[in-house]
């Protein structure tokens, strides 16, 4: 099949500045381009060319300002069996109407049918001219369709995965040097470490995790709240709430490091410098992608019960899911528990790790878009 990517107009593809959804294309472009010719459209960047073709795989970039009109004219002109279309359902219909020959596959990655984000009358459009939906948890599969009369059969939940290349387990020899290494690198030495990686925005809550700080040291004085994130993906510019949490920080002083923004090929060896990692999501989280980077590495992981996440972390088998998620003691005792009962997080996250090689690679997450891009295609052919 001929297939073709539509990216948001937020981030570059391939993930040079980094985002989930961008991630998982890169994860899974390979294994489509096995047995697909894939186009990927994405906006431009002053680190890539307009146009390039690299392993199979082509790269058509547009400006930011005119990228969707942009899209739609090269649709117009080039035919396509299958258009997926990742988290802009406003778009759709433009696309649509495009490419009217072609199956819609449209991606949810978040809430996009809130009508804080899009009008009743383009929400249905948009349904109708899908031909499959997919969404990255049940969770958003069921945002949508508790307001909107979607089949069943429309739509896919599709999880998302890792790159087995990349993550490590931590209880391997390459694991255990890659640690030493990277905590080394951290200034690093016999501390507990903490780890956060994300965003830093209120709706992420590592606020949270540095209120927790206080009971945290007062059983286990020698720990450290590793903080790795910029305020928006790449950017380490400060605003309100960056401040903010310096200023939380400061009373702790070196039990709280931040390390700004951690380029995506790095995460893998910053979470096996861990000993635990904390999503501390406040917001009705889609899915973070972080929860199974975390598992790949086989690291103790602490979870919120917001949105999707608990959904590939299940309480106390695979992780420890928080559901007083905006108390800092609620955070206090899970971290307690898990730096207590050493065995048992590391039976948990071995579980996690098992899962990860059984369902989440991004080979798995490949074959089951292309059996979404099958049907889809299917479809189409009896309209």
């Amino acid at each position: 099949m001929n297939i073709a990517y539509i990216c948001t107009e937020k981030l570059p593809s391939p993930a040079v500045k980094g985002g989930a959804i961008q991630l998982m294309i890169d994860g899974i472009a390979p294994f489509i381009a096995q047995t697909h010719h894939l186009t990927i459209f994405s906006i431009t960047d002053p680190l890539l060319p307009l146009h390039e073709i690299v392993n199979g795989i082509e790269y058509i970039r547009f400006p930011k300002e005119t990228y969707e009109q942009d899209v739609a004219n090269t649709l117009r002109k080039r035919a396509f069996d299958v258009v997926h279309v990742f988290n802009r359902p406003a778009h759709v219909s433009q696309y649509k109407e495009a490419a009217p020959q072609s199956a819609i596959v449209l991606s949810l990655h978040n809430d996009m049918f809130s009508p804080l984000k899009i009008t009743k009358e383009k929400a249905e459009q948009a349904l109708k001219d899908s031909t499959m939906l997919t969404t990255v948890s049940n969770y958003i599969k069921q945002t949508v369709r508790k307001r909107y009369d979607v089949p069943e059969e429309k739509i896919r939940v599709i999880y998302s995965g890792v790159d087995d290349s990349q993550f490590i387990p931590v209880w391997t020899e390459e694991g255990k040097q890659k640690r030493n290494e990277m905590r080394q690198m951290l200034g690093l030495k016999d501390e507990k470490v903490i780890l956060f990686i994300g965003r830093l925005s209120k709706t992420k809550g590592p606020h949270i995790l540095i209120q927790s700080m206080r009971a945290i040291l007062f059983h286990h004085p020698n720990t450290v709240l590793v903080i790795a994130g910029g305020r928006w993906f790449s950017e380490n510019s400060w605003d309100d709430y960056v401040h903010k949490l310096h200023r939380l920080a400061t009373p702790f002083g070196n039990h709280i490091r931040f390390t700004n923004y951690v380029p995506a090929q790095q995460i893998p060896h910053l979470l096996l410098s861990a000993d635990v990692f904390v999503c501390s999501s406040q917001w009705h989280e889609p899915l973070a992608r972080v929860h199974y980077e975390a598992m790949a590495a086989g690291i103790p992981m602490i979870t919120t019960n917001r949105g999707g996440n608990a959904e590939i972390v299940q309480h106390k088998k695979t992780g420890f899911v928080i559901d007083d998620y905006a108390n800092p003691a609620a955070f206090a005792e899970a971290i307690h528990y898990m730096l207590v009962h050493e065995s048992e997080a590391e039976a948990m996250a071995r579980r996690a790790r098992a899962e990860v090689e059984e369902k989440f690679f991004f080979s798995h997450v490949a074959e089951r878009f292309i059996n979404v891009y099958e049907e889809a295609a299917k479809k189409r052919c009896l309209y």
